[in-house]
């Protein structure tokens, strides 16, 4: 705390710190309480097993796409063969009563990526929300 010492009859030009010190502690104890120390992450949705084991629980779909060498890729749902032009009746028909609209897309080993990229755009059509996209398992000692 500072005092002025001595007989100055005067305003005291000496400016008060002490309460501004005061004000910025509060301060910064409301903005340390105030902002979340959470952080965000990048969602991102995996096959999960089903919970119940309940009669005529829907499997997940999934999405095949093949390389057959210099011809266009073959594609299945599932386990059952469809051609490119059957993909969007396939789908819109699976995904009409379902409640949760998630298709997973597996493509082989040299299958280019805009095969992949027309399979989504055909989910998207047919009105899927989440597709993920799945990988061959790492084999051990690769």
């Amino acid at each position: 705390m500072a005092m002025s010492m001595g007989n100055s009859g005067g305003r005291m030009s000496e400016m008060n710190v002490t309460p501004m010190i005061d004000i910025l502690l509060v301060l910064l104890i409301i903005f340390m309480v105030i902002v979340p120390v959470t952080q965000k992450g990048l969602e991102a949705m995996v096959p999960q097993p089903p919970k119940t084991t309940g009669i005529d629980t829907p499997r997940a779909v999934v999405v095949q796409v093949f390389d057959r060498s210099g011809a266009a890729p073959a594609y299945k749902i599932n386990d059952l063969d469809v051609t490119h032009a059957e993909l969007l009746p396939k789908l819109t028909e699976i995904f009409s009563n379902r409640a949760e609209r998630v298709m997973f897309v597996k493509g082989g080993d040299h299958v280019e990526f805009a095969s992949i990229a027309d399979v989504i755009d055909i989910a998207r059509a047919a009105n899927v929300d989440h597709i993920g996209l799945m990988t061959p398992k790492i084999q051990a000692g690769q």
